[in-house]
C-alpha cells in the first residue's frame, strides 16, 4: 500500500474514531454527573465539585472506551468508502485482504499506544485524584465505611488504623506484632501517622507495650519511625478500583498479598487486564474489516454502525464476565483476562475467511 493511500485511510480512521470518543464521552459524563446530584448537597458537596469530580475522572473513561471507539470508528470510515467504492477501486487495483489487514494494524497500533499510555500514566492518578477530591469535598475518609478502621496484614504485624485520610495520613494507628508461634509480642500504639519520602512512616504520640513472660513493659515515645511495606501506593488500593490501578501499583500490591499468604486472585487479573486490553483496538479494528468488504451484503452505514455499537457493548460486558468469573472460580489469571479478545479476534478471523471465499 502506497503512503498516499494510508496516509489517507489513516486519516479517516482517526478522525471518525475521535469523533466517537468524544460523543461517548459525553454521554458518560452525563451519566456520572447524573449519578453524583444524589450527592450534591449532602456533606457540604456542591454541584461545581460534582462538575470537577466527573471531569477528572474523563481519563479512566477514555482508556475503557478506546478501544470501542477504535471498533466503531474504524467501522463507520472502513463503510463510507466501501458505499463510495473506493475499497471496491482498492481491490481491483490488486490490493490484497491481508496487505489491508497489514496496514489497519499499523494505524491500530497508534491506539494500542494511546490505551497504554492513558491506562498507565494518566488515568490512575487522576483518578486517584478524583476520589481523594471527592471524599475531601465531602468531609469524608477512605476507611469510615469499615466500623473497627482499616485491617491489613503485613508480615509478622497486624496494622489497625481507624481513620485514614484522602491524603492518606493515618489517624488511630495500632500496630500487632506475633512472634513465630502467632503469640502476641507487642502492640504499638500512635495518634498519628505520615509517611515520609525517605521510606518509612513517623509515628507521633507512640505507646509501646511489650508483653515478656513474667511482666509487660510499657514504653512511651514522642515519635517512632517506623518502616513497613505499608506504602501510600499500596494503600491506594482503597480509593481505586484493581482496574484503575496502573501496573506498577498492581503488582506491588500483589506481591504484598503473596508475601502475606492472601489471596490475589482479582489483582492478578486486572494485572494480565491491563496488559492485555491495549492490544484490543488491533482486535477491534480488524474486527471491522469485513464489514468494509460486505457493503454490498449488510444494508446501508447506519446498520453497520449500529452492529458496531452492539459489538461493542458485547466486548465491554464480555471483558467484565471473564473477570468477574474468574475471581469467582480461580481460573488462570492469563486466560481470564484474555479470553474476550481471543474470542473476538476469532470471530474477524473467521468473517475475513468468509469474505475471502466469496
Amino acid at each position: 500500500m502506497s503512503r498516499i493511500l494510508m496516509r489517507y485511510l489513516a486519516r479517516e480512521i482517526f478522525g471518525a474514531t475521535a469523533t466517537v470518543l468524544l460523543a461517548f464521552l459525553g454521554l458518560f459524563a452525563f451519566f456520572d454527573f447524573v449519578n453524583e446530584l444524589d450527592s450534591v448537597g449532602k456533606d457540604g458537596y456542591q454541584l461545581h465539585q460534582a462538575l470537577i469530580y466527573v471531569a477528572m475522572i474523563l481519563p479512566g473513561r477514555v482508556y475503557e472506551l478506546l478501544p470501542i471507539a477504535v471498533l466503531i470508528g474504524s467501522l463507520y470510515a472502513l463503510t463510507t468508502l466501501a458505499r463510495h467504492s473506493e475499497i471496491t477501486v482498492m481491490r481491483a487495483s490488486g490490493l490484497s485482504t491481508w496487505v489491508m489487514l497489514r496496514s489497519l494494524c499499523l494505524i491500530g497500533s497508534v491506539f494500542v499506544v494511546l490505551t497504554f499510555v492513558f491506562g498507565e500514566y494518566i488515568a490512575p492518578p487522576a483518578e486517584r485524584a478524583a476520589q481523594q477530591w471527592r471524599l475531601t469535598a465531602t468531609s469524608s475518609t477512605v476507611s469510615q465505611q469499615l466500623r473497627s478502621g482499616l485491617w491489613v496484614k503485613d508480615g509478622p504485624m497486624v496494622v489497625n488504623v481507624r481513620t485514614l485520610q484522602p491524603d492518606r495520613t493515618m489517624e488511630g494507628v495500632r500496630i500487632y506484632t506475633f512472634d513465630e508461634t502467632y503469640a502476641l509480642e507487642s502492640l504499638g500504639e500512635a495518634a498519628r501517622g505520615e509517611y515520609v519520602e525517605g521510606g518509612y512512616w513517623r509515628l507521633t504520640d507512640v505507646v509501646r507495650t511489650r508483653f515478656h513472660a513474667d511482666r509487660t513493659e510499657i514504653e512511651r515515645l514522642p515519635e517512632l519511625a517506623w518502616r513497613s511495606e505499608l506504602t501510600p501506593e499500596v494503600l491506594s488500593v482503597l480509593m481505586v478500583v484493581p482496574e484503575r490501578m496502573s501496573v506498577a501499583t498492581l503488582w506491588a500490591y500483589i506481591r504484598h498479598l503473596r508475601d502475606n499468604s492472601q489471596d490475589s486472585g482479582r489483582y492478578e487479573i486486572a494485572l494480565w487486564k491491563k496488559l492485555i486490553y491495549p492490544f484490543a483496538a488491533l482486535v477491534m479494528i480488524a474486527l471491522a474489516l469485513p464489514f468494509g468488504f460486505t457493503h454490498d451484503r449488510m444494508g446501508g452505514v447506519s446498520v453497520k454502525v449500529f452492529l458496531g455499537v452492539m459489538l461493542g457493548v458485547g466486548f465491554h460486558l464480555l471483558n467484565g464476565l471473564f473477570s468477574n468469573l474468574g475471581a469467582i472460580n480461580a481460573w488462570t489469571p492469563a486466560l481470564s483476562a484474555v479470553t474476550p479478545s481471543l474470542i473476538f479476534l476469532a470471530a474477524a478471523a473467521i468473517m475475513l475467511y468468509m469474505v475471502e471465499r466469496r
